[in-house]
């Protein structure tokens, strides 16, 4: 079973076993994220393209080998990133690249149905340089903007879609009332009214 399959039939044992218009904590522990991490996001031979593709012999950029956990209270990523932005002159890449340690730090938030990042924070690692520099920037850039993880529209699907037709369940109201980075775990606070008839 995968990741996706257990965090779903778990999101629907948790909606099914609450009084109606409970609020729950959910825990996804980091083992869990990082695996679904790997399904969802690092699926292109276990990397995740940031720019460019494995196609593009001189301007690329990607992230591998993710891990998960947590950082005073704020989640933590590391992850290998390998880059390139150079010219193809004749067969050869001139111009900048990499490859370095990055320690993501950010703040996990709800918002209009997703959970976002914010106060997100990129480093290389103890190195320095004006490649990790602009690298570092990008990355907070773009995981500040791009990463939304549709968690209202996932929980109305689990919850209405069943292998048992026999009641029909409504998932009224879906909210996120707090995200906490506990020390081996994400822990959400759900606040929602379910329907069965």
């Amino acid at each position: 079973m995968t990741v996706c399959r257990s965090l779903q039939w778990l999101l629907a044992a948790i909606a099914l076993a609450a009084p109606l218009g409970a609020e729950v904590e959910l825990s996804i522990h980091f083992t869990a994220l990082k695996r679904l991490l790997a399904e969802q996001v690092f699926t292109q031979d276990g990397r995740r393209y940031v720019r460019g593709t494995k196609d593009n012999r001189c301007n690329f950029a990607y992230l591998e080998n993710p891990d998960v956990g947590a950082d005073n209270g704020r989640l933590r990523m590391t992850a290998r990133f390998s880059g390139r932005t150079a010219l193809d002159v004749f067969g050869r890449c001139v111009g900048l690249g990499d490859a370095f340690e990055v320690n993501i730090t950010a703040t996990p938030q709800y918002r209009d149905g997703f959970i976002g990042l914010k106060d997100v924070a990129a480093s290389g690692n103890g190195r320095d340089g004006f490649y990790i520099r602009r690298v570092c920037a990008s990355l907070k850039r773009s995981l500040e903007r791009d990463f939304r993880y549709p968690a209202a529209e996932e929980a109305r699907r689990v919850v209405e879609e069943s292998s048992r037709p026999a009641y029909r369940r409504d998932l009224g109201r879906f909210n996120v009332t707090a995200i906490r980075v506990a020390p081996d775990a994400l822990v959400l606070t759900l606040d929602f009214a379910l329907s069965v008839r």
